[in-house]
């Protein structure tokens, strides 16, 4: 009777044992599986959120450079950056494919009417440098010869004071945002020579005028390096250097904003990448970038 009762009582022992561990293991590990979460924000951290950015080449330094910053120290964070044009960028947000879309323009009317909840951030704001080949020794231009050299009148280098030497005319896409600003704000929506080399990024504008002698190309002044010249705008006389510094004080004549994009407002990781974006350290990336601070 005895040996009877003691066995029942190891019974209930071990069986407390077993039930007390699972309890002790699933107090440590909870549902999420992440040891011991001090806080419901952390166990949502834990869990990677993804972000993507895409569009303008204009934008995409600053949105790359301010994606890595941001993912250092949120680790939970990942953030995917890609280009292919102001165009592409509001497509892809406005259909749903992209979170945030990237533009060196504002919206098209057409844009505005296909996806009419997409809500503007400028992040930025640049100009747009006319570059040379390094060895041109043409140093300015006026907007007046900038429009007739895109228009196919000024064929030559020595009709602006250069060279006998051709103009090959290097432009953007049709998909493109600062070629659709450079049409308003340079062409006065007059159509481009036939004859421009179309190419699909400020990176391909950038090659091909520094290994074309008779070269001019326009580009976001993020992308100026010393394997380019870029002209002073000749206004009235006052030669313009392409700076960030004569872009704040609106001096430079051929500048705009760098917007992002969002369908509705922006939440999320979305909210928080545009915050940092926009605050101290963000505006600090936008500089060492080459472009103008909002702030």
């Amino acid at each position: 009777m005895k040996d009877s009762h003691r066995k029942s009582g190891l019974v209930l022992v071990a069986l407390a044992i077993v039930v007390f561990s699972a309890i002790f293991v699933c107090g440590c590990t909870g549902n999420s599986g992440v040891d011991n979460p001090s806080s419901t924000t952390e166990a949502t951290k834990a869990t990677v959120q993804t972000l993507t950015v895409t569009g303008s080449t204009t934008v995409l330094p600053i949105a790359q450079a301010a994606a890595e910053a941001y993912m250092e120290t949120n680790k939970y964070a990942d953030i995917q950056v890609s280009g292919g044009g102001s165009g592409v960028g509001v497509q892809a947000v406005g259909t749903g494919t992209a979170d945030i879309g990237m533009a060196s323009r504002d919206l098209k009317a057409s844009e505005s009417e296909e996806y009419p909840n997409l809500v503007q951030h400028v992040i930025a704001g640049n100009g747009i440098a006319l570059v040379v080949y390094k060895d041109n020794p043409v140093d300015s231009l006026t907007l007046a010869q900038i429009k007739l050299i895109y228009k196919g009148e000024i064929t030559n280098w020595n009709q602006v004071g250069g060279n006998d030497m051709e103009i090959v005319v290097v432009g953007r896409d049709s998909s493109s945002g600062t070629r659709e600003f450079f049409y308003e704000s340079v062409m006065d929506e007059e159509n481009f020579v036939s004859t421009q080399l179309e190419k699909n990024s400020n990176g391909a504008v950038a090659q091909t005028v520094s290994q074309t002698p008779g070269a001019i190309g326009y580009l976001s002044m993020g992308y100026l390096d010393d394997s380019l010249k870029a002209l002073d705008i000749n206004v009235d006389g006052t030669l313009i250097e392409a700076t960030v510094d004569n872009v704040l004080s609106g001096k430079y004549p051929v500048a705009r904003n760098l917007n992002m994009f969002t369908n509705g407002e922006a939440s999320g990781l979305a909210a928080d990448f545009l915050a940092y974006i926009l605050g101290s350290d963000g505006q600090v990336i936008v500089v060492e970038e080459g472009y103008v601070p909002v702030a």
